[in-house]
Order: C-alpha cells, then sequence, then structure tokens
C-alpha cells in the first residue's frame, strides 16, 4: 500500500486535527501505533510541522469523514494520475556520494568472481553503467592498475540476497542453454545461503593425487607386525646372569699377578 509524503508531519496533522483513532493513522502513514499515541502525548515528534494531507490532495475530506465515523475504516490515498506507474520506473541503482569510489572495486569483484554475471545485472546490482563494465572487463578502464577487487555486500552497495538472486537467475540461465560448468563455475553459481550448509570436502592437492591407496611392499599388515613385535615391560628389567662373565674375567687374570 502507497504511503502518504512527509508521513510523520502527516501523522502530526491528523492527530491534532481529527478524531481518527490512532490505529488508523498508524496504518495510513506506515508507523506504529505507539508511535502516533507518542505524538498526541507530545513525546514523538516534537517540534514538527503539521502537513494539511487533504490540502495537499492527497486524501479527500469525505475519506476523514468516514474514518471519524468507522474506527474500522482504512484511509486511502487520493488517486493521483500523475503518480500512475511511478514505483514501476527503472533506472540504474542510485549510489550515494560517499561510496561511488567503491563501484569499480564492486565490478572488478563481479567480474573476477562471476563471471557468468550479465553487464545488465551487474549494472543493476552496483547502480553503474556498461561501459564501466566492460571497460573493467577488458581491463581497459584508465585507473585498473589500481583497481582491487571488493565484495559490493562488504561495501554496502547491494544486499546479500539481491546478488544470491543473480546468481542463481545467471545458474538457470546457464542450465537452460545447455553449456558444461567446470566444477569452480558450480561453486561460484551456489548461493550464499547454500555454501554455508555444505560440508566442508577436504580437497587433495593436485600433486599426490591418484597416491591415497599406495602402500609400501611387504607392509600389507602393519598392525599385525605391530603386535608381533610388542615386548613385556618387565623383560626389560631381567638382566641376564653375570656368573659365566665373572668365570671368563677370572681366565683372563695374568698368573704373575
Amino acid at each position: 500500500m502507497a504511503k502518504p509524503l512527509m508521513a510523520k508531519a502527516t501523522a502530526v496533522w491528523l492527530v491534532d486535527n481529527t478524531t481518527i483513532s490512532f490505529k488508523q493513522i498508524a496504518d495510513f502513514v506506515g508507523m506504529h501505533e505507539l508511535e502516533i499515541q507518542g505524538i498526541a502525548d507530545g513525546d514523538v515528534a516534537a517540534g514538527v510541522k503539521g502537513f494539511d494531507p487533504v490540502a495537499n490532495n492527497q486524501l479527500t475530506q469525505e475519506e476523514v469523514d468516514k474514518a471519524e465515523k468507522n474506527p474500522l475504516h482504512k484511509l486511502k490515498l487520493k488517486f493521483n494520475p500523475a503518480a500512475a506507474g511511478e514505483e514501476k520506473r527503472r533506472g540504474p541503482r542510485y549510489t550515494p556520494l560517499s561510496k561511488r569510489q567503491d563501484r569499480p572495486a564492486s565490478i572488478y569483484w563481479l567480474v573476477k568472481f562471476h563471471p557468468e554475471l550479465s553487464d545488465g545485472q551487474v549494472s543493476k546490482l552496483v547502480g553503474t553503467t556498461k561501459p564501466t563494465i566492460q571497460a573493467i572487463r577488458e581491463r581497459t578502464h584508465w585507473n585498473i592498475a589500481n583497481i582491487q577487487p571488493i565484495d559490493p555486500v562488504a561495501l554496502g552497495l547491494c544486499k546479500q540476497s539481491e546478488l544470491d538472486a543473480a546468481v542463481q537467475k545467471a545458474a538457470a540461465k546457464k542450465a537452460a542453454e545447455g553449456g558444461v560448468m567446470s566444477d569452480d563455475e558450480r561453486r561460484k553459481l551456489v548461493s550464499t545461503e547454500q555454501s554455508l550448509e555444505m560440508d566442508a570436502e577436504p580437497r587433495m592437492p593436485s600433486a599426490i593425487e591418484g597416491l591415497e591407496t599406495f602402500t609400501l611392499g611387504g607392509n600389507d599388515k602393519p598392525e599385525a607386525a605391530e603386535e608381533e613385535t610388542v615386548v613385556d615391560a618387565d623383560s626389560f628389567f631381567n638382566l641376564p646372569a653375570g656368573g659365566d662373565d665373572e668365570d671368563d674375567d677370572e681366565d683372563n687374570i695374568d698368573p704373575r699377578f
């Protein structure tokens, strides 16, 4: 449902100049009922000048009268032909001035890690133009040497849900075209929620792939070998009898001594 312009100022005017219930005003301006009560008590919107919705062609007097007579009646904005279709206007996303210098970094990130996204999708996500995207994609941008890829979600240029939706749409389009994707491309086309739910799969370095079943010869049963070589700890303390050694020492004594 469309909301009136200057919602808080409109609520102030309705509270001061009508007997419409707080619930009706809250539903009309898109605020909470307790906020409307705070306006009536003077705790909220202190110093805000009321904005007359009737004089500004947003509400009819007949609509106000109906709402005052019937507490269940919901206020409706006056139909304005000039505003028809205004909410459906399409165009590049507005980017605040403080974040516009971050757009090349976010474009570079999207082009590098999600090359399946079209220029139109990238343009909608970060609010840029297709020539800029093409220049970064082809590395002909005037400042390409100083641009580092940064996630647009981390920069606040788009929401994670919007990025996931664009990635899933690109995945569906590529699957419909029948293109063969590599493992890395499939991994990129998975949304963040799905990737967080996946179990971590250990990957073996390519240099030793195929050696996981390799064993040394003559060691088919390492466990059995270990069992055979186990020695009782008490045997280490059983020293051999020294009688023979003493006899040998006596025989080797020089008779001259």
